[in-house]
């Protein structure tokens, strides 16, 4: 018997939700040709309406749900789901005034159906009454309505809820995280997506290109852009291979606004493709919004753009209903004419009004009203530090300081221009503060946490030999990971910056503080002592050419120690080390027994300890000098050292330390044991002994911890960089799980005291993980190091630990009685 109408349009609707569409079109237009009943008809018009507009034809579909909608005899019931479906094709042309009108209509509808008594036709709380009010909250989202959007949301949910409907409540509490998304709750977004995610994906791979789509955004937003183009670039290749135009040009769109903070002519090209799909589309108001991003890209990149094109924009853009987009455009159109500034709502986003103190310090500064400028950009840092407030994790802390690049660069130009070397002082403290002033405070111990690690770990080494993070297993539990850790790390308040003079006042005699700052076109140092400050202009180009080439030298020179090719090596590297001193030492005219360095992210690759005038020389390569002046008094052994115990309330007290080798070093154990040498009280973990929950036990317990091991950099996200144990990686994620981290860490592994440049002025890697989790000095290398220099060196360090020496004269006093040149440095607070 062949099936009804009524069964075929159920199929349809059931392959619909799925995105089978192809499937669905079959199904509806079979039921079409069967029904009689023009409700039933109008019903099979509105869901094939919606096929129509996933694939590709938004104007067959409005046309053909305003078709359905005027038939007659439509039940209430039809009459609500069709302007809802009309609601949702005017909300995905970009419509949004109009879509939340009909929206409205339709629920209204519904509701005055349910208290007039006539329920039983229409039914109060339906899915399809939820259905509508997700629909309604999409569109109060893009009109950045938020509190409207959010109670649409929590009863449809509720609705879904008390119905049994999982697939949709799941996509209801995702759409509630990306609410929080564009309040600017990144943590409470990401948990929301990540948790909803397992269900939707199991409803169809379309259903988890859509999840992750807004999981990009939450990425790009916090800062995290390499992972969330990834995940851009292939969605939207999903999207195009089921011809889904629209969700193609949406996720092409997005990929555009990430790639506008790092690669302006790639955002150019990705929103003008974008735009020309939106066009072809009818979709204006999308077309507008890829208009936009192109216009901006346009403007970063200094190349002319015509006033009318950002008149015509905005136009389009406040037409259809994306006003803040429209605010936007206004204030980038401000840095090409000497326009007002735009007025911004009392609850504009904080990345708008961020923009806002972008563009008032940079047409200071264009009008030589430095101080203007600095104020302005100050006034955009200290709204980026409340934001703040709310993140405790460290790849969070750091990634979110995306938002503050312009407006640190804007500061340290102007106060670079005042000469002044307070002022500058200022603004190297400020750049180098930025994603450390959120004291965290720890995470409780999350066995989930510890278990999604083991996992990965496990996954890390059956993928050796191919890029691990494309599995999908790996991606889930990466995000699950980061989930867990943005969620549990909470914060204590902020840390204080000091000024210039305060913290000469903390210098010994025998101190200089060298602050190095780079504008983005200059580099400039300003040199602190007790008694004197002053800044000097040191030449940048010279500075990049010596770089240039820099760190395979160093990497060549350590694995052709004694070989043939040595000599040649070495003198090349020694030349290039010549020059750098020459260029960022020498010109510095200062004459001190140790040094507190601070250094911008383009200069942090450098080996300082191997530049000749400092080898031998006690420094720190300081996070920033607040910290280091704030850490400078503690202990950085927490015990009295083994050879000088003493008795604290009859308790004799005994530093300790810990050491680890990882497998496949050849000369690690050999290492490890000659350093445990120098130590009364030490642990040594060798073999299958060294695996990752014995050597993060062994951290909890000891006061200096030594690993040696083979050791990977994660450049799209460092807390995945790792050090190779028995049992797998101990990534920095694993770090935070430690209740009370040594006061100091000696990594002797190649790559670990590398560092990711994030956004300008923020670098981040495994030593700052350690330091992060409470750690006060690391001692790392940034290249490769030879194994038998490693051993020699680092027995000789921990014979100064041992002996009480902070680190950095330890480290310093090593060199010279060895002889040995290696970039081993001192990170955080090494004196």
């Amino acid at each position: 018997m062949p099936l009804s109408a009524a069964e075929l349009h159920r199929r349809g609707v059931t392959a619909a939700n799925a995105r089978r569409f192809g499937q669905a079109r079959r199904a509806l237009t079979a039921a079409s040709a069967r029904a009689d009943d023009h409700d039933l008809r109008a019903r099979i018009d509105g869901t094939l309406a919606y096929v129509l507009a996933q694939t590709g034809h938004p104007g067959d579909a409005e046309r053909l749900s305003r078709k359905a909608l005027a038939r007659p005899g439509l039940s209430a019931e039809t009459t609500a789901m069709l302007g809802g479906q009309l609601g949702t094709l005017l909300l995905h042309s970009g419509r949004l005034d109009e879509a939340q009108a009909m929206l409205t209509l339709a629920i209204d509808g519904i509701d005055a159906a349910a208290d007039s008594g006539d329920a039983d036709e229409v039914g109060a709380e339906t899915t399809e009454l939820a259905n509508l009010l997700v629909n309604r909250a999409v569109t109060r989202m893009q009109l950045h309505e938020l509190a409207a959007c959010v109670a649409d949301l929590e009863r449809a949910a509720a609705i879904y809820e008390s119905r049994g409907e999982d697939e949709p409540l799941a996509e209801a509490r995702h759409n509630l995280g990306y609410a929080a998304l564009l309040g600017g709750d990144l943590v409470t977004a990401l948990a929301s997506m990540t948790r909803s995610r397992p269900t939707l994906a199991a409803t169809s791979d379309l259903a988890a290109a859509i999840s992750d789509l807004d999981r990009a955004e939450v990425l790009r937003d916090a800062g995290l852009t390499t992972e969330a183009e990834e995940l851009l670039a292939t969605v939207a290749e999903q999207f195009g291979a089921q011809g889904m135009r629209q969700a193609r040009g949406e996720a092409e769109f997005h990929l555009a606004r990430s790639q506008l903070r790092h690669d302006v002519a790639a955002a150019e090209r990705t929103a003008a493709t974008a735009a020309r799909r939106f066009t072809r589309l009818g979709n204006e108001g999308w077309a507008a919004r890829a208009d936009a991003v192109r216009l901006e890209a346009r403007v970063r990149a200094s190349r002319p753009t015509a006033a009318a094109d950002f008149a015509r924009t905005a136009s389009a853009l406040r037409t259809a209903g994306f006003r803040t987009e429209a605010t936007a455009l206004a204030l980038t159109s401000r840095l090409v004419d000497d326009g007002r500034m735009p007025r911004l709502a009392a609850d504009a986003p904080t990345p708008l009004r961020l923009r806002a103190f972008e563009v008032r310090a940079v047409r200071a500064s264009s009008v030589g009203r430095d101080a203007q400028a600095r104020r302005d950009a100050a006034a955009g840092l200290e709204l980026l530090t409340a934001w703040q407030q709310s993140f405790g994790a460290l790849d969070l802390q750091a990634s979110v300081a995306m938002h503050g690049t312009e407006l640190i660069f804007a500061g340290l130009r102007a106060a670079a221009r005042s000469g002044d070397p307070a002022v500058l002082f200022e603004w190297s403290e400020r750049a180098r503060h930025l994603s450390q002033q959120v004291a965290p405070v720890r995470p409780p111990h999350d066995d989930g946490l510890s278990a999604d690690l083991a996992e990965l770990r496990m996954l890390r080494a059956d993928l050796a030999g191919s890029d691990w993070t494309a599995d999908a297993r790996v991606r889930a539990l990466r995000d699950r990971v980061r989930e867990r850790q943005w969620s549990g790390t909470g914060t204590s308040g902020s840390r204080d910056r000091i000024g210039l003079s305060e913290a000469q006042a903390l210098l010994g005699d025998d101190t200089a503080i060298l602050a190095y700052v780079f504008t983005g076109a200059e580099l400039r140092c300003v040199v602190a002592t007790a008694s004197a400050s002053w800044t000097v202009a040191l030449d940048w180009p010279r500075v990049q050419a010596a770089l240039d080439g820099l760190r395979a030298d160093l990497d060549v020179a350590a694995l052709t120690r004694g070989g043939p090719m040595a000599g040649p090596v070495e003198r090349s590297l020694a030349d290039r080390l010549q020059r750098l001193d020459r260029e960022l030492i020498v010109p510095l005219g200062v004459d001190a027994g140790r040094f507190a360095l601070t250094v911008p992210g383009v200069l942090g690759g450098i080996p300082w300890a191997m530049l000749p005038s400092l080898h031998g020389v006690p420094f720190t390569l300081a996070t920033s000098v607040s910290r280091w002046l704030e850490h400078r008094d503690g202990d950085h052994v927490r015990r009295r050292p083994a050879s000088a115990v003493t008795e604290v309330g009859g308790e004799a007290l005994t530093a300790t330390a810990g050491f680890a080798a990882g497998p496949r070093v050849p000369r690690a154990e050999e290492e490890v044991r000659r350093a445990a040498d120098a130590w009364e009280v030490a642990e040594v973990l060798t073999g299958d002994g060294a695996q990752v929950d014995a050597v993060t036990d062994l951290a909890a317990r000891s006061d200096v911890l030594h690993i040696a091991a083979h050791g990977r950099h994660a450049t799209d996200n460092p807390l995945f960089s790792g050090l190779e144990l028995a049992d797998g990686a101990l990534f920095g994620y694993d770090i935070d799980l430690i209740p009370q981290t040594p006061a100091t860490v000696v990594l002797s592994a190649c790559e670990l005291g590398r560092s990711s440049v994030r956004w300008g002025e923020e670098a981040l890697g495994m030593t700052r993980v350690w330091l992060h989790a409470g750690t006060r000095c690391v001692i790392a290398a940034p290249v490769v190091v030879a194994d038998a220099v490693a051993g020699e060196l680092l027995a000789a360090v921990h014979a100064g630990l041992a002996a009480g020496e902070d680190p950095a004269d330890a480290l310093a006093a090593a060199s010279r009685s060895t002889g040995l040149h290696a970039p081993f440095q001192c990170h955080g607070s090494g004196f």
